[in-house]
């Protein structure tokens, strides 16, 4: 049987109690912050993000792993006799799975796995991965299967709660933002084809707005394997959470009902009162 370990970039955004029962290593990316580089999740939380936004105007930036970083991670694992298979957030967002595939050439038996697919958007591939690791499948199968049944099926997406961030970020233009703001719009930003696209746009109050675009992900549709869902939101109020629970309730038998926070990439670009609703198509 096949000894296997499930790595994946921090930017999967499970949280550690998943980690920890589907036995996953975390390689954090990096957050840059006045010239100094910090660890996603170990070094910098999404708080200290929130709080140097509103303290200084400015924003921080996100930095992909160098090959040499990857090569440092799986390594230890590599020669404790594992093969690797690492799950990394979409190449049309970072170079992180091209690095990731030049230290897997150096040291082989390391099967860099492209998401295509951000936050738990990639963690769904990273449950899937590990699931079929403790049946004993090969690097290799895993990699091949992800690649054929999963990444294809899985459906992300999230409401934005305001567009400074993404503004400042130089992602949104300020007529975007100031129009999004003077009309309370909350756009639904979709992950497709391995990038970000703008989708239904929202008005009115968060609750509200998040009510409705759970109920449009998932009411009367019967493609959706009801084995697994994520809530993942950016330090949402407990009542826009809890909405967005009901309505997910309401809207689809699933087996489990997984809440996450999103970590320092996600709230980096997309700021607080983000929330998403993530699951795998048939």
């Amino acid at each position: 049987m096949a000894k296997v370990k499930i790595t994946a970039d921090s930017t999967c955004d499970l949280s550690p109690e998943l980690l920890q029962k589907y036995d996953v290593a975390i390689c954090p990316l990096y957050i840059v912050k006045d010239g100094r580089s910090f660890r996603d999740g170990v070094d910098i939380q999404p708080q200290d993000i929130y709080d140097y936004v509103e303290q200084t105007g400015n924003v921080t930036k996100t930095a992909a792993l160098p090959a040499a970083d990857y090569v440092d991670f799986f390594r230890p694992f590599v020669e404790d006799g594992y093969e690797v298979v690492h799950i990394n957030i979409s190449s049309g967002f970072s170079s992180c799975h091209q690095n990731a595939c030049l230290a897997a050439e150096e040291l082989g038996n390391v099967y860099p796995v492209d998401s295509l697919n951000l936050s738990t958007g990639s963690g769904l591939s990273v449950i899937e991965a590990a699931v079929l690791a403790k049946e004993g499948k090969s690097g290799a199968e895993i990699r091949d299967y992800l690649n054929r049944e999963v990444i294809p099926k899985v459906e992300a997406s999230f409401v934005i709660d305001t567009l400074k961030y993404l503004h400042k970020g130089g992602r949104c233009s300020s007529v975007a933002a100031l129009g999004a703001n003077l009309l309370k719009l909350k756009p639904c930003i979709e992950v497709a084809d391995g990038k970000m696209h703008v989708g239904k746009k929202y008005r009115g109050p968060l609750v509200k707005c998040i009510e409705q675009y759970v109920t449009d992900r998932l009411k009367d549709r019967t493609d959706i394997n009801r084995s697994r869902i994520f809530i993942t939101h950016t330090d949402c109020p407990q009542e826009i959470v809890d909405a967005a629970y009901r309505k997910v309730k309401e809207n689809g038998d699933f087996a489990e009902i997984l809440e996450t926070t999103a970590g320092c990439t996600v709230s980096n670009h997309c700021g607080p009162g983000t929330l998403g609703v993530l699951f795998i198509r048939k």
